[in-house]
């Protein structure tokens, strides 16, 4: 009998060794402090920046399948920086985002495909003036440190695509439309901290 429960102990601790470990999915919060979400449209022959200076999001890494990675993100419209108030007031009203009826520009991810190393297309669901459209992201990893703290991390991402407003109603007066182009280039930067 003793020596039975000794094979079925053994047993148990061989099965231990053999299991396969889980894998470390870690999730990070967006630190919009050192992160930026900037945009640019043709205006006649030049292009005119801005961006974004509200947004919040989480990022989640699977370090084992990276395909599994996954992106939530936030934007307040109100929030529209072209360094030219006019400008900007007039892009919250209806005539572009209408800001008061949809305050919020969000971006869900769908799945992650790698391009490269540290590259990924990043496809998802991209919310734009109450309109949703599939968007691809094309994503670069940039590496993750040790937090301040010591032991937290920080992850660093950049990010970019093109748009078209018409797609999301975004248009702007008929008068303007000689003046505007339609694709709407986006460019992003992110430092994302890890959640305790």
């Amino acid at each position: 009998m003793k020596s039975f429960r000794l094979l079925l102990a053994l047993a148990s601790l061989a099965t231990g060794f053999v299991r396969p470990a889980r894998a470390t999915v870690e999730t990070y919060t967006i630190d919009p402090v050192h992160s930026s979400v900037g945009f640019s449209i043709k205006r006649f022959v030049s292009k005119v920046p801005g961006s974004f200076t509200k947004f919040s999001g989480t990022i989640s890494l699977d370090s084992d399948h990276p395909e599994k990675n996954s992106v939530e993100a936030t934007i307040e419209v109100a929030s529209v920086n072209t360094a030219d108030s006019g400008r900007d007031d007039h892009l919250k009203t209806p005539d572009f985002f209408d800001a008061a009826k949809f305050p919020a520009i969000t971006f869900k991810s769908k799945t992650w495909k790698a391009t490269g190393k540290d590259a990924f297309d990043v496809s998802g669901d991209l919310m734009i003036h109450g309109v949703t459209k599939p968007v691809v992201l094309k994503v670069n990893f940039l590496g993750i440190v040790p937090a301040s703290q010591g032991s937290a991390k920080i992850s660093g991402w950049d990010a970019a695509t093109t748009l078209n407003k018409a797609d999301f109603g975004v248009n702007g007066p008929a008068i303007l439309g000689a003046m505007l182009g339609d694709e709407v280039a986006v460019t992003i930067n992110i430092s994302a901290e890890q959640k305790k």
